[in-house]
């Protein structure tokens, strides 16, 4: 049986606080590079995924995909990275991981409906 999930992401450059949650994973997390985003605010589309660590001020580690139960849906599809959450930016980008860009942004974690938003690597 795959083990529980624990999320606490202290407020930081990349994201704000989210106070310790706890999921029931349905399977073993696995990497995850890219995922498929119609967030509000955001162009709609495919954006590389990693996660974001407190190392050096910030700087990117794996990201990580599980399914897990919600209270309001059977099955959510939650992923997650490092201390400081995970950062996203367009697809097939140019620049670097940055916590100065324009076009990249940070989330605690994110849950997506759709399992087929999730593309592993």
């Amino acid at each position: 049986m795959p083990e529980s999930i624990y999320i606490e992401v202290e407020d930081n450059p990349n994201c704000d606080y989210m106070p310790l949650m706890l999921y029931e994973a349905h399977s073993d997390p696995v990497p995850v590079s890219r995922v498929a985003l119609d967030e509000p605010d955001r162009p709609a589309g495919v954006y590389d995924v990693t996660g974001w660590c407190s190392e050096g001020g910030g700087s990117p580690c794996p990201a990580f995909y599980a399914p897990v139960s919600d209270s309001g849906q059977a099955v959510v599809h939650l992923v997650y990275g490092g201390d400081w959450g995970v950062r996203f930016r367009p697809e097939n980008g140019d620049e670097p991981w940055d916590i100065d860009s324009a076009d990249q942004f940070g989330e605690p974690y994110v849950m997506l409906l759709d399992g087929g938003a999730i593309i592993s690597e």
